[in-house]
């Protein structure tokens, strides 16, 4: 009904302004970083994965967000390039991306980032260059956010990998992660009944 897509709707932009209260802003980007503590902790993460010269996947849910996250990054540390991969990538520039990306395997070249949507990258995508994964924002359902994490936990991950996901206390991503929570407990309650009923 056109209540429920209102009420979605305003769902989605209410978890929009929680990564940022004004994604459009054209401001400088040390005053656009400023405006949103969920950026600010994600450049403190990367700054570290930076000075161990290490790789980040970092998942964003808005397309414009995406776009304004490369742009931050390469300006911030210098990078002459960072890769996007989402719903509007074509499946050969995929695969290069990840060709690219993956080089660190052979020849470690340092410290780089990827951004991706967290829907695209449950697409089979194997990106085990990366030693971290951020989630600027949660996903109502915590299999697509697993999805996507499990990028870098595919066959031939040979180091640990680190999950950072940003909440904000008493926003709507809190009340996420609880939800999150729960269908976890319920999904590990089913196999448990599930798995005592075969023995």
């Amino acid at each position: 009904s056109g209540t429920r897509g209102a009420a979605l709707k305003m769902l989605h932009h209410i978890r929009s302004v929680s990564v940022h209260p004004n994604a459009e802003s054209a401001v400088e980007d040390v005053a656009y970083v400023a405006m949103s503590a969920r950026l600010q902790a994600a450049m403190d993460i990367l700054r570290g994965v930076r000075d161990r010269g290490e790789r980040a996947l970092v998942f964003i849910e808005h397309i414009k967000m995406q776009h304004r996250f490369i742009e931050l990054v390469k300006r911030e540390f210098g990078l002459s390039r960072v890769d996007l991969i989402n719903g509007s990538t074509p499946i050969p520039r995929r695969q290069e991306v990840v060709t690219r990306f993956q080089r660190h395997l052979k020849r470690d070249e340092g410290f780089d980032v990827l951004v991706l949507g967290p829907k695209a990258a449950g697409t089979g995508l194997t990106l085990t260059a990366a030693t971290h994964v951020i989630h600027l924002s949660r996903w109502w359902n915590p299999a697509v956010e697993e999805q996507a994490t499990d990028r870098a936990h595919r066959i031939g991950q040979e180091k640990s990998v680190q999950v950072h996901r940003l909440i904000a206390e008493g926003t709507i991503e809190d009340r996420i992660a609880s939800i999150h929570e729960t269908k976890r407990e319920l999904a590990d309650a089913i196999v448990s009944t599930g798995e005592a009923a075969l023995t």
